[in-house]
């Protein structure tokens, strides 16, 4: 099991109403509705926020391996995050495909970045094996 050696962040939110809810931070930051994927609700949804919140960690991530083998990011290297949610038996279940893009950068560094990048990510770490997760190189 992952878990952090030291503590130093805590995300607080607090959600209610479920998918045709509202979730707010302790900070106040964070103050979205949320509605079901797909309907004409005005909010967001889970998925779209864990999307969001992967792809942008993802990033992170990929500055600090970056930084670590010495290879510079273009300034406009971005990550895309889709999560798909379908039924799986009784339940339903979440997968995650990445689209990185790294304009200028050699394939095989790129790829290699992208690699280490998945051992550094919280995202990517927390889900390994538990997820199907695909990342391409865009």
């Amino acid at each position: 099991m992952n878990r952090p050696e030291k503590v130093i962040y805590t995300a607080k939110v607090h959600t209610t109403g479920g998918r045709v809810g509202s979730s707010r931070s302790d900070d106040g930051k964070l103050d979205v509705k949320l509605s079901r994927p797909g309907t004409s609700g005005e909010g967001t949804n889970p998925e779209q926020l864990f999307a969001a919140g992967w792809s942008a960690c993802y990033q992170s991530a990929m500055e600090l391996v970056a930084r670590r083998i010495k290879v510079m990011l273009p300034a406009d290297f971005a990550v895309d995050a889709e999560v798909v949610l379908g039924p799986n038996g009784a339940g339903y279940d979440v997968a995650v495909r990445l689209n990185v893009s790294l304009p200028g950068i050699a394939t095989d560094v790129a790829l290699s970045l992208i690699e280490a990048t998945h051992k550094v990510c919280p995202y990517s770490r927390a889900t390994h094996g538990n997820i199907a997760v695909e990342t391409n190189l865009v």
